[in-house]
Formats: C-alpha cells, structure tokens, sequence
C-alpha cells in the first residue's frame, strides 16, 4: 500500500520551491547514476563523486533520473563508517527557480541540446527531401 495522497503531495509542495539560502555543509549535486537500494552517485560541482542516500520520505515519491540536481547535506554521515558521502534532503525539481538562487553552482552550466550555428558545418538536412537524380542528366 502506497504512502497516504497528503505526504505524497507535502513532499512534492516542499521540493518545488527552492529555500533563501543553504545551511554550511549543504550542496547542490548532479545525479550520475542510481545504484539500487536508494542509493545514488552524484557529482559535486568540484567535479568530485560520491555516494548518497536517498531517505525514506522521497522513496516512492519523487523519482530521480541520470541529470537531475539534488541537494546533498553532508554533515548527516559524518560519524558512520561507511561508503556515504552524505544524504539527500531536497531534489530541485523547478530547475529555472533553482537557477536564479544566488548559491547555485556556476559550474553546473545549463546544457542546450539545439545544434551550434557555426559557420564550418554543413547545413543541415533535417526535414529536406533528397537529391534528385534528374539533376545529373
């Protein structure tokens, strides 16, 4: 049996809204993989890696992919043994608010996916019939 419809959508209200400011020891972190057992990698905008837990309120509620951004805190692991870098306490799902907050990670530049405008490719052509063949007789 699922989680009741009112913690279900709390949970979703809370990570839509980004917060004024983090607290020390809190990061934004791009997803790299999950590895299973709600467990993910994600890489901090050092370029560095690391594993992350993804506690029990966002499990079966909000669904991570390869890309996404999460906030990490750091600080929750820091007295286990363990392989955890940190656990997951927020995932930015309004990416544009997210954005435009002052601590957002410069090094975490948005990806356009539209092909460049430079002038030494060829043009392309997407949605242009073929050559003809009439044109070489």
């Amino acid at each position: 049996m699922g989680f009741p419809k009112r913690r279900v959508l709390a949970t979703a209200e809370e990570t839509l809204v980004p917060p004024e400011e983090l607290p020390e020891g809190q990061l934004i972190a791009r997803v790299i993989r999950g590895t299973g057992n709600n467990l993910y990698f994600v890489e901090l905008p050092s370029k560095e890696s690391m594993l992350v837990l993804l506690p029990p309120k966002f499990r079966s509620t909000i669904w991570m992919k390869r890309g996404s951004y999460v906030v990490v805190d750091t600080t929750t692991v820091e007295g286990r043994e363990s392989k955890l870098g940190g656990e997951i306490v927020n995932v930015v799902r309004d990416e544009k608010a997210w954005r435009k907050a002052p601590y957002w990670p410069k090094e975490f530049v948005k990806q356009s996916y539209l092909p460049s405008d430079s002038d030494d490719e060829e043009e392309s052509t997407v949605g242009k019939m073929p050559p003809s063949d009439e044109e070489d007789e």
